[in-house]
């Protein structure tokens, strides 16, 4: 079957759900509004759900009775705490929130796919789970959440993809392997003790203990690793003393770290505490550091990869599909990947001529909203070639990205 059968009058639909959502912006696990629009556009497409996973999510599902093969697709659905400043009809009503990152699309394309899969419904060989993800923003990963809960206990494959502003509209990025780095987040403390600035020997400089870390941490990226290595090590704020005639006797520092090989993740994680307990030892301080591991790399299936180029050549027509470098940035999506085989596409959104290039998790982020109906029609693609389970896909990981 072709998706060009199915595919007439969705765009608007699309892009009006997308501008509902924009305008009210919520928050992590906070999602009232966002949960009640798409609670009611599946009731409406007779769709039933369930919000069992965790909470403000919503997961739907067609052909519920086939369990013999079931894809799913997923759409994250929170914000960033961010003043708009796009000047849209259609900008947030709640102050200092804003859909920057696109999620508002992400979610008006899933209620896309499913109204056209619906339509097709007894035509199809699968069970279809469409998953509207809360908190991929946030530091409590609601991918991690749903996933301890069970919902892709019984999916053989899932599928997601994410707005990019570096992509023309309504082409379709892909990356196969590694595509997306693994996130670990540190909070460091020095306590130290305060002196008069005249008398510097009498204190113990927390500042000081912050700055020779600083400075050991950008020799190990340069002389302990391998510069062949993808990865990053950001030290992106550090905070001590409010006068100049005081000795600060407390500072903070908190790190960034971006790797695709979990191993090297561990390294730099050894790394950073001896250096941060040697340097705060040194100067008679003491330190407090804690971290959190908030993604694991995104790894898309080869041969989901694929399956995917063939769908959009098939749904789209030849040349709409990008080949996506690998990026340094993190989704939570990482979590489905991680235990069963996935691809996550980039949705192109760029448009020069109405000035849609801003990057995302900007206050003036805006896209082309008329290439949002190709993910519809790719997702919906998808799942009609790929509804009888025939192909097995092949998880290509190497040791350290299955962990």
């Amino acid at each position: 079957m072709s998706v060009k059968n199915y595919l007439k009058e969705d765009s608007s639909y699309v892009i009006s759900l997308r501008r509902e959502i924009h305008r009210y912006p919520e928050l992590e696990y906070d999602l009232p509004k966002t949960v009640a629009i798409v609670k009611r556009e599946l009731k409406s497409l007779g769709i039933q759900y369930t919000q069992d996973y965790c909470k403000s999510s919503v997961v739907g599902e067609i052909n519920p009775s086939c369990n013999r093969f079931t894809i799913a697709i997923r759409a994250d659905m929170d914000a960033l705490p961010i003043e708009e400043k796009t000047g849209l009809k259609f900008s947030s009503c709640n102050p200092g929130k804003m859909h920057a990152c696109g999620h508002d699309a992400h979610t008006a394309i899933l209620l896309g796919t499913a109204r056209i899969l619906k339509r097709v419904e007894p035509k199809l060989n699968c069970r279809v789970k469409f998953i509207f993800q809360p908190c991929e923003e946030g530091a409590n990963s609601g991918a991690n959440q749903m996933v301890k809960n069970g919902v892709l206990d019984d999916v053989d494959l899932i599928l997601g993809l994410h707005v990019d502003n570096e992509i023309s509209a309504g082409k379709i990025g892909i990356c196969p392997g590694a595509s997306m780095s693994a996130r670990h987040r540190y909070f460091v403390e020095f306590f130290g003790k305060t002196a008069h600035a005249a008398y510097p020997h009498t204190g113990h400089d927390a500042l000081a203990m912050a700055v020779k870390t600083y400075n050991g941490l950008q020799i190990m990226q340069t002389r302990e690793i391998n510069p062949m290595q993808n990865f990053t090590c950001s030290i992106s704020s550090l905070n001590a003393g409010s006068t100049d005639n005081v000795i600060p006797d407390y500072a903070t520092m908190l790190i960034s770290v971006r790797t695709f090989d979990l191993e090297l993740d561990q390294f730099i994680q050894d790394r950073i505490i001896r250096i941060c307990k040697y340097e705060a030892k040194e100067l008679s301080g003491k330190v407090k550091i804690s971290h959190k591991f908030e993604a694991y790399p995104v790894f898309n299936d080869v041969a989901l990869c694929l399956e995917m180029e063939r769908a959009v050549e098939r749904a789209l027509g030849p040349g709409m599909v990008v080949k996506m470098p690998i990026k340094m940035c993190s989704e939570d999506f990482s979590y489905y990947t991680k235990i069963k085989p996935g691809c996550f596409l980039g949705m192109g959104t760029r448009n020069e001529e109405t000035g849609c290039l801003s990057a995302l998790h900007s206050s003036d982020f805006t896209i082309d909203e008329r290439g949002l109906i190709n993910g519809c029609h790719v997702f919906t693609q998808f799942v009609l070639d790929n509804m009888n389970g025939d192909r097995k896909p092949c998880v290509n990981k190497t040791k350290s990205e299955r962990k």
